[in-house]
C-alpha cells in the first residue's frame, strides 16, 4: 500500500479533434460513394468500391432495427402491465386510504394531510358529474 501512494497516475484523453475530423471525412466519402456516378469515380481512378445497394441497405437496416426495438419495448411493457379491469391496477400493497374523507374548508391553518390515493369513484364524480 505504501507504494501506491507514491505512484502518479498518468491519464491521457483521446484527441477529440482527430475523431471529429475522421467522422466528417468518413461521412463525405460515404456521400461521394453513394451519389456520384460511376463514370466520375472511374475518371479519378477509383474502380473498386462496394455495390451501391449497401448505401441504401445499411441505413435501412439500422432504421428498421430501431423501429422494431422500440415496438418490442412497448410490447413488453404492455405485456407486463395488468389490464385496466384488473383489481391489481386499482389496489396494491402501496395503496393508502385517505385519513379523512371530507376535505377541510376552514381558513384555519391545518397541517398538510399525508399522501393518499383518491378513489376512482371520487375522480369520476368530480370529472363527469359536475358538467351541469
Amino acid at each position: 500500500l505504501s507504494f501506491s501512494r507514491n505512484r502518479r497516475a498518468d491519464v491521457s484523453f483521446p484527441n477529440l479533434e482527430d475523431r471529429s475530423s475522421t467522422g466528417f471525412g468518413v461521412s463525405v466519402v460515404f456521400i461521394i460513394w453513394a451519389y456520384v456516378p460511376d463514370r466520375w469515380l472511374h475518371s479519378i481512378g477509383i474502380y473498386y468500391y462496394p455495390s451501391r445497394y449497401w448505401a441504401l441497405a445499411v441505413p435501412t437496416f439500422f432504421s428498421v432495427t430501431v423501429v422494431l426495438a422500440i415496438g418490442f419495448y412497448i410490447g413488453v411493457n404492455f405485456m407486463a402491465t395488468p389490464p385496466p379491469t384488473s383489481l391489481n391496477s386499482m389496489f396494491d400493497e402501496f395503496s393508502r386510504e385517505p385519513l379523512s374523507g371530507i376535505p377541510s374548508t376552514d381558513d384555519d391553518e391545518q397541517p398538510i394531510e399525508p399522501i393518499s390515493d383518491i378513489d376512482i369513484t371520487q375522480i369520476n364524480d368530480i370529472m363527469f358529474n359536475n358538467l351541469k
